[in-house]
């Protein structure tokens, strides 16, 4: 039987695991319908919140949900042999209006690694990409490690 070992990050340690990190899952809800998509985001641990470039068509659920500023939750984890990490952020998910960007703003996107464009293999003329702040209210970590017993 397994035994687990669970510890809470401490916030220095979110900053770090989110800084290291790429990729998560953002997580939206709207009314009883929920909405969950795989995102690549850029990290500022000084304002501990992420800055994500989102691309969605005219007929697409993602821009249904994001029309309606719904609660957001992102989620960021991997594991490693019998180790387990995550950080859940939960808060709202503001866009950012093209006339707002700063130069220190754009460079937060910079670190987003989802290209600025994509090639879609069909012609896609409504393709709307548009830019978001995810500040979480409430930013959480931790690490399980599982010792397997060896039979």
């Amino acid at each position: 039987m397994p035994t687990n070992s669970e510890v809470e990050m401490s916030p220095a340690e979110v900053d770090a695991y989110l800084s290291r990190h790429e990729t998560g899952v953002l997580a939206l809800a709207r009314d009883d319908a929920p909405y969950a998509i795989p995102i690549s985001y850029g990290y500022d641990a000084d304002d501990r919140a992420l800055y994500l470039r989102l691309v969605s068509t005219p007929d697409s659920e993602k821009r249904e949900f994001l029309a309606s500023t719904p609660q957001a939750r992102v989620v960021v984890y991997d594991d490693a042999d019998d180790e387990y990490a995550s950080v859940v952020g939960v808060g709202a998910l503001e866009r950012v209006d093209l006339d707002e960007l700063t130069p220190q703003t754009i460079a937060q996107y910079g670190e987003a690694r989802r290209p600025l464009f994509e090639i879609w293999a069909d012609d896609k003329p409504d393709l709307d990409i548009e830019l978001y702040r995810f500040e979480p209210e409430t930013l959480t970590g931790r690490t399980v490690v599982v010792e397997r017993d060896e039979a």
